[in-house]
């Protein structure tokens, strides 16, 4: 327990440090994506709470964490990477008491070590080392502590007075964690826990954590009062997005072929030796559920339940190994880690050396500053990225081009908002967040023709409207909302890159909200922002 609560702990220092240190934010990819989350904090900071004030399916840890990096912080270029810094240290808890309590060192240190670099790394996952950013950094936290829960499938060898206790408080922060960061995570959390109380030896502090976990819920619905309409926001993006077909998950699952072989290694070697129905039952929970949650994800690769399930069968094989003859015992238990290893390895050099190219970078001060008041921090550089990367030096210039026409304005704008992805203006140019808005726009995805918010209600408190001639989603997004746009602003600039709309003095206002696009809204949070 020593060497690896030791070891985490340093590790996971040493990650924050790399991290936080630079206070700079380098990226080269999903510049966008990283628009919605330092919205996030600034809303946040304006006393703003998901789902109440702003629309969005994911869950409210997903912008509260942007928002405790922005204050440890200080500022926005500072945000994402303090807040991963935290996250990274605070994982590395309850890390400590699980691996620790069922694992043994050989198999808990590099197996704690791949979680925390996956947890820390700024880099969407089974993508290039030179790809670097904080886009859906949520997915990752959502893996590796799922990876963490999986792995109390293992009884402790040597139980203490408190380890229901530990064990307990351990599952229900993770759950929870999950639950309110991303749900895909959640339900399978729970789905497990559910699984757990067919242990008897454990089923203590299985009902132990479940009980928390609704005490916990009723506590936070009592301050977030949100819950109903986090789940209205899910069903939207439900119906906009659809579900992933027999042909998705497929493919998906031809993709991470070599990690699921090398899981039915794995398996195969423990169901020989054990002839568990509950054994299989567990691998099934680390390659099925995984497999659902990556295909829903925007990665090209990263099912990391399923090195959860190997660290588990390398334990459950060290264990088997004292009940045999010591030939058979030594080879197996000198074996199973070093395939474990094996499996480790590659993707944790690969996360390390992204973690440390973003550090040098950060320090470098290298690449493109965004050119915002409020994002003097933040740095956009292509690196030695293949292919074309004009489109994300094209979307900054956008922005840049967006920030220097609302400079011009005669009269500071009170509220602005953007026809398309993501706003960078309100936290860029510390102007009031719009309310009862989404947090993003992302066509296809939690928006379309059909399912979407009544205008007066997405746009309504806005007095300055910026829709880009081009941008991510924009010409889409004029389809639903065009006609109000038309009826209630004026345009007064144009540029190459954008439209410039104000909004119309009431006098001059015609019946506005009985346009054609309320046609087949979608009434999430009862058309009213809530």
């Amino acid at each position: 327990m020593l060497w690896v609560s030791g070891t985490l702990l340093c590790a996971a220092a040493v990650f924050g440090l790399l991290l936080a240190l630079p206070g700079q934010t380098v990226t080269t990819a999903y510049l966008n994506d990283l628009f919605i989350f330092l919205d996030g904090a600034h809303r946040i900071a304006s006393g703003q709470v998901p789902n109440r004030d702003f629309h969005t399916p994911l869950g409210p840890l997903s912008f509260y964490v942007p928002a405790l990096g922005y204050w440890i912080s200080g500022s926005m270029g500072g945000a994402m990477p303090t807040a991963m810094a935290a996250t990274t240290i605070g994982l590395a808890l309850p890390m400590i008491h699980i691996l620790g309590s069922r694992l043994r060192p050989a198999v808990a240190i590099p197996y704690g070590l791949f979680l925390l670099l996956i947890v820390a790394v700024p880099m969407n996952l089974g993508e290039s080392i030179a790809s670097l950013s904080f886009a859906m950094f949520y997915n990752r936290i959502g893996w590796a502590v799922l990876s963490t829960l999986l792995v109390m499938y293992l009884q402790p060898e040597r139980s203490h007075g408190r380890q229901h206790l530990l064990d307990a408080l351990c599952a229900a922060a993770l759950s929870l964690t999950l639950l309110y960061t991303k749900m895909t995570y959640g339900l399978v959390a729970l789905a497990f826990l559910a699984f757990m109380l067919f242990d008897a030896r454990q089923r203590r502090w299985v009902l132990w954590a479940l009980g928390l976990l609704v005490l916990s819920a009723l506590l936070i619905e009592a301050f977030w009062q949100s819950s109903i309409a986090h789940l209205e926001d899910l069903a939207l993006a439900g119906r906009v997005s659809g579900t992933r077909g027999i042909v998705d998950l497929s493919l998906a699952f031809l993709r991470h072929l070599a990690d699921y072989v090398l899981l039915a290694i794995f398996a195969i070697l423990v169901l020989w030796r054990t002839r568990s129905l509950r054994d299989l039952l567990f691998f099934g929970i680390c390659a099925g559920p995984g497999l659902m949650i990556q295909n829903q994800n925007s990665q090209p690769w990263g099912i990391i339940t399923l090195f959860a399930g190997a660290a588990v069968a390398t334990e459950l094989l060290l264990r088997s190994c004292r009940h045999n003859d010591q030939e058979e015992s030594g080879i197996l238990a000198r074996g199973a880690p070093l395939l474990l290893l094996a499996f480790l390895l590659p993707t944790g050099l690969h996360c390390f050396m992204a973690l440390g190219v973003h550090a040098i970078a950060a320090t470098t001060r290298t690449g493109q500053p965004f050119g915002l008041p409020r994002f003097g921090e933040l740095r956009l550089t292509n690196l030695w990225m293949p292919g074309d990367r004009n489109f994300m030096t094209d979307y900054l210039m956008d922005a840049q081009e967006g920030a220097r026409l609302l400079s011009e304005l005669p009269i500071k704008p009170r509220n602005v908002s953007v026809l398309d992805f993501a706003n960078p203006f309100s936290a860029g140019l510390n102007l009031p967040p719009s309310r009862g808005d989404y947090a993003w726009l992302h066509w296809g995805r939690n928006i379309n023709d059909v399912h979407h918010l009544p205008p007066e209600q997405l746009l309504g408190e806005v007095d300055v409207l910026m829709v880009p001639k081009a941008g991510i989603n924009g010409i889409p997004l004029r389809t639903p909302y065009g006609s109000y746009i038309r009826e209630a602003f004026d345009p007064i600039r144009y540029t190459d890159q954008w439209t410039v709309y104000k909004r119309r003095e009431a006098s001059m206002l015609s019946r506005v909200g009985q346009s054609v696009e309320h046609a087949q809204p979608s009434r999430v949070g009862a058309g009213d922002g809530m």
